[in-house]
């Protein structure tokens, strides 16, 4: 029986994928997008994202949980500096995983795991942007002049030539026909 046996096992001993890890969360916060198999994707997500959770925190004891995990300390000094401002506002879901396609050489299914940007807003918000822009009911733009009572008129006065035009155009039609 497999129980409190959570996470998957990537075919490797566990030294073996502990570093596999430490080097994809090094590389994601080096290069902000790494390309990997969807199994180890899904496997990065929650260590990068505990990773950003210590940044945002931005004590000394999570400085150094940090580099007991990240390889490098330029990307540690990177995380703690730039990136955790850009989250500062976020509750979580930092990491954006796309599938693209199956490897060439042994088919193995691949997928593009990447930071999020800084402007980017949530679903939800871009939800209540768009209803709000739909509530509004639309109004006319004020680039017209102001209607005076001599502007009405003259207005008044072109529409009945047109329309007398058109009459007379239908009386001589009415005239060769008969």
């Amino acid at each position: 029986m497999r129980h409190a046996k959570a996470g998957r096992q990537l075919s490797r001993n566990s030294a073996h994928r502990r570093a596999l890890l430490r080097n994809l969360v090094t590389s994601l916060f080096k290069y902000e997008q790494i390309e990997t198999t969807d199994a180890k994707a899904k496997e990065l997500r929650p260590i990068a994202e505990k990773m950003i959770t210590l940044a945002k925190r931005g004590d000394l004891h999570a400085r150094r949980q940090a580099l007991a995990y990240i390889q490098e300390k330029a990307v540690v000094h990177r995380l703690f500096d730039e990136l955790k401002d850009r989250y500062m506002d976020r509750q979580g879901g930092y990491l954006r995983i796309i599938k693209k396609g199956t490897r060439k050489g042994d088919g193995a299914p691949i997928s593009i795991v990447q930071l999020l940007p800084l402007d980017e807003k949530g679903k939800s918000q871009k939800k209540k942007a768009a209803k709000k822009k739909a509530a509004k009911p639309k109004t006319r733009t004020t680039d017209r002049k102001e209607m005076t009572p001599e502007s009405v008129k003259s207005e008044q006065s072109a529409e009945a030539r047109a329309s007398q035009t058109s009459e007379d155009t239908g009386e001589e039609g009415k005239k060769s026909e008969a």
